[in-house]
């Protein structure tokens, strides 16, 4: 081989290797971007559905509390808990479901008056959905990470 070809080779070698190096690092740079940007909306979407279930799970309980008696077409916004168990994890699903249940079970207890209501406001025992944000904020955080 001729001397005089290697240095010609040795420049097309690192020509090559420099653009296959951009190459990958663009396609490494773009695929993190692609994955934060679904984890992001992945994220929004199941933040829209825990909001919407604690607004409608809140209405009902403190429906509950006063009237003896549900519609049943109320109860179906509490039930979004089915898209919950395609977008949450089981956790969050197992807590949505002990909301429900107890909606459900306070529209058959004895209605509460104002003065039990504020009781109950004092003891902190009015606040059935506690346990299932909690659980939300650690399964968004623990997305997050």
């Amino acid at each position: 081989m001729d001397s005089a070809y290697l240095p010609a080779l040795a420049a097309l070698a690192g020509s090559a290797t420099g653009g296959l190096t951009s190459l990958a690092s663009a396609w490494l740079t773009l695929r993190r971007q692609g994955r934060a940007t679904r984890l992001s909306r992945d994220r929004a979407r199941r933040q829209k559905l825990y909001r919407l279930f604690i607004d409608e799970a809140s209405k009902l309980y403190a429906d509950a509390l006063v009237h003896d008696a549900a519609e049943v077409s109320a109860l179906v916004g509490a039930y979004a808990i089915s898209r919950m168990r395609v977008l949450s994890s089981p956790a969050v699903v197992k807590k949505a479901e002990a909301v429900v249940r107890m909606v459900v079970e306070t529209y058959f207890s004895p209605n509460k008056t104002f003065p039990e209501v504020r009781k109950l406001m004092d003891s902190r025992a009015v606040d059935p959905l506690r346990a299932f944000s909690e659980e939300c904020r650690a399964g968004l955080q623990a997305s997050s990470k």
